[in-house]
């Protein structure tokens, strides 16, 4: 299980002060569970663990059957923030790290619609046209630009190739249950679709077919990802002040409230390296609205320390870090002894690289607490489906938490429409043309 542990805080937050923050995540849990609070149309993701079927999980992998039974090998997803982070971490998590590297066997999973970079879509297209292909397009609207690009071009290719009939079957969409342009279209052209929730907002979806499908496409047991995430709401459902969401929550906004204004979340794996910006996305666009909000960053250690370690330790006193600690891992290596001991690490030789790894994560907390950096360590399992179930329903309660207890509604995000506007001027969307012209004498 998830455990939390929060020493590296008490030197910046006295018992007295911390014991009225949990009063107040315990209201903020209460507004969140009893549905009073702002956003409340948006919260199917609080009980949705325990609402996933056997018959669900069975419909994902009916897709991976049929794809499989079809060689298809390269599948690919295609959608942005939400509609991505979730698959994209949890399947970097799971892979061997130079997967790129081996020999392709079954299906392999790309992302596109992230981004609208034409030298990653034409190099995308390269590696397209020599596979077998499907595509798994998420989107609620069908229209937000960069997965809309992006999927024109991939539904267009597979229609030259595998014929309108062929495209059927090789393209899954998940999208709004009734309304938007990739329903129609998907009415339209007969594709196979798996329903977005109204009720469960992008960034909170990964636990359902936005993130489980494309986890299941890429061979790992979505399962155990949803029996580690049913494990994990019953305890953050606990009104009690032994809630590891809650108090993760209240920890944040006791940091925030005395000057801490920016999370670094630390992680010495590199396979956690998208969970951070899934994190990121989570905490960033739940409470950074009206003037408020902790600035969500990431760092991963040790590589990090000789490019941030610097700042970190001696800059500005205005963050604080949560470390991500994995207490059992799959893999040993042992250093070995070397006659000449040229590079002077005899004294390692026998360790495996993982207790020197572990070594440097507390000499490192160590030495930011005494650098005036609150610390707290969240501690999993292993780096597998049931940890990775469990932690991501873990962040999204205590984000609901905290975002409440911040004040803002955790489930809107008015901001991320300023940017689109200006985009659609710019580029000459019809409705746009006054806003175009003048942001085209600020060019």
């Amino acid at each position: 299980m998830i455990n939390l542990d929060l020493k590296g805080c008490s030197g910046f937050v006295s018992d007295q002060e911390f014991d009225n923050y949990t009063t107040k995540a315990l209201e903020a849990l209460s507004i969140l569970d009893s549905g009073r609070g702002a956003g409340s149309e948006f919260l199917g993701w609080n009980r949705l663990p325990s609402e996933i079927t056997p018959d669900m999980i069975e419909e994902y992998l009916s897709v991976v059957d049929r794809w499989i039974e079809m060689e298809i090998e390269l599948v690919i997803v295609i959608g942005i923030g939400g509609s991505y982070l979730g698959a994209k971490a949890t399947i970097e998590a799971l892979s061997h790290s130079f997967h790129q590297m081996s020999p392709s066997r079954g299906i392999k999973i790309v992302f596109a619609g992230q981004n609208l970079s034409e030298e990653y879509i034409a190099e995308l297209m390269d590696v397209v046209s020599v596979k077998n292909v499907a595509c798994v397009v998420i989107s609620k609207s069908g229209t937000t630009t960069e997965p809309a690009v992006a999927f024109r071009l991939i539904k267009s290719y597979i229609e030259q190739s595998y014929g309108i009939k062929g495209a059927r079957k090789r393209i899954v969409a998940i999208t709004d249950k009734e309304r938007g342009a990739l329903r129609l279209l998907s009415n339209q052209e007969g594709y196979k679709t798996f329903v977005i929730d109204d009720h469960v907002g992008g960034r909170f979806s990964v636990l359902t077919a936005v993130g489980l499908l494309p986890i299941a496409l890429a061979g790992f047991d979505i399962s155990e990802m949803v029996r580690g995430a049913v494990d994990m709401q019953r305890i953050c459902s606990e009104h009690t002040k032994d809630n590891p969401a809650l108090l993760y929550a209240a920890m944040r906004n006791a940091l925030y409230d005395s000057g801490k204004k920016i999370e670094l979340l630390v992680g010495f794996n590199p396979k956690l390296r998208y969970v951070s910006e899934w994190w990121k996305q989570l905490f960033g666009e739940s409470e950074g609205k009206e003037g408020k909000g902790i600035f969500p960053a990431s760092v991963n250690f040790t590589t990090d320390l000789h490019s941030m370690g610097q700042y970190i330790q001696d800059g500005e006193r205005t963050l604080f870090e949560t470390f991500i600690d994995v207490r059992t891992i799959r893999r040993r290596v042992e250093i070995s002894h070397d006659k000449q001991n040229l590079d002077g690490l005899n004294y390692l030789a026998g360790k495996n690289i993982e207790f020197c790894n572990k070594m440097a994560q507390k000499g490192t907390m160590f030495a930011h607490n005494d650098g005036g950096v609150p610390t707290m360590e969240i501690s999993i399992e292993m780096i597998d489906e049931y940890s990775l179930g469990q932690l991501f329903y873990f962040f999204e309660k205590a984000c609901g938490i905290s975002a409440y207890m911040l004040g803002v509604n955790p489930f809107d995000q008015p901001g991320v429409e300023d940017y689109k506007k200006n985009m659609f001027a710019l580029l000459g969307k019809p409705g746009y043309e006054k806003q175009g012209e003048e942001l085209r004498k600020r060019l």
